[in-house]
């Protein structure tokens, strides 16, 4: 991915998980589908466009475009997520596990359980032209995994979900946004293109990209105050 300057101002990549009922969410991961259709209604409405970040970081100019990406692959993405996106006109980003195809987020203690996409699931959103990317394998932390287990999460997640969808996989998700310079030369040195974090600080990169979390308490005004703090406390980006 050929950069056309040094740096770059921090692109505006919204982070959401799961599109569904979200009366118990303890961690905050859920949107409705009303909100999420508010929410791209607002960005639509001042002139921004939602896409895919393979089509974002190859954009010649970014100055209309907003990154939209899913975390996890939820089997709701394609009930509920996958028609407000249609509606708009906007393209989409979703990272997910391979080794946990058709289970459920089991690393969330505190629950409920959601259950994920399967592999016919993932591919018919494929099909529906989102781009798919690795969330690793099985959604552990990999500044704790060993070089193993480190390598496996990042060059077999990808490896299996080229074979499940035929089609190059280019965008890596860190998850829960944990990374220390050993994962993200890894993650690098696996032939990924980029690489979702939530705030890397001196790490940020091509591989190590901030985003902006997205819930059901943003509303227009939220959106807004978030989208320029985000602005202002991120680094540039260099190499984009």
């Amino acid at each position: 991915m050929a950069a056309a300057v040094d740096s770059a101002p921090v692109p505006w990549i919204a982070m959401y998980h799961s599109v569904g009922d979200c009366s118990d969410d303890p961690y905050r991961i859920t949107v409705t589908p009303d909100r999420l259709d508010r929410q791209l209604n607002w960005l639509r409405r001042r002139g921004l466009r939602g896409v895919s970040l393979a089509e974002l970081l190859t954009a010649p100019t970014r100055g209309d475009l907003v990154g939209l990406t899913f975390d996890d692959g939820y089997a709701d993405f394609l009930d509920h997520a996958l028609p407000v996106l249609r509606e708009y006109g906007f393209g989409a980003t979703l990272f997910v596990l391979p080794g946990r195809l058709g289970g459920d987020n089991a690393w969330d203690p505190l629950g409920p359980r959601k259950p994920l996409l399967t592999a016919d699931g993932i591919r018919r959103a494929a099909q529906a032209g989102v781009e798919i990317g690795s969330h690793g394998l099985t959604h552990v932390d990999l500044t704790e995994a060993d070089d193993l287990r480190l390598k496996s999460e990042v060059v077999e997640s990808r490896a299996a979900l080229e074979e499940l969808t035929g089609a190059p996989v280019d965008g890596f998700c860190y998850p829960y946004g944990t990374i220390d310079a050993r994962v993200v030369d890894a993650v690098r040195e696996a032939g990924y293109a980029y690489a979702c974090a939530i705030d890397p600080g001196p790490l940020t990169g091509p591989h190590a990209l901030p985003r902006l979390h997205i819930g059901q308490n943003d509303t227009a005004v939220r959106l807004f105050l978030k989208h320029r703090l985000h602005r202002l406390r991120r680094r540039p980006v260099e190499g984009i």
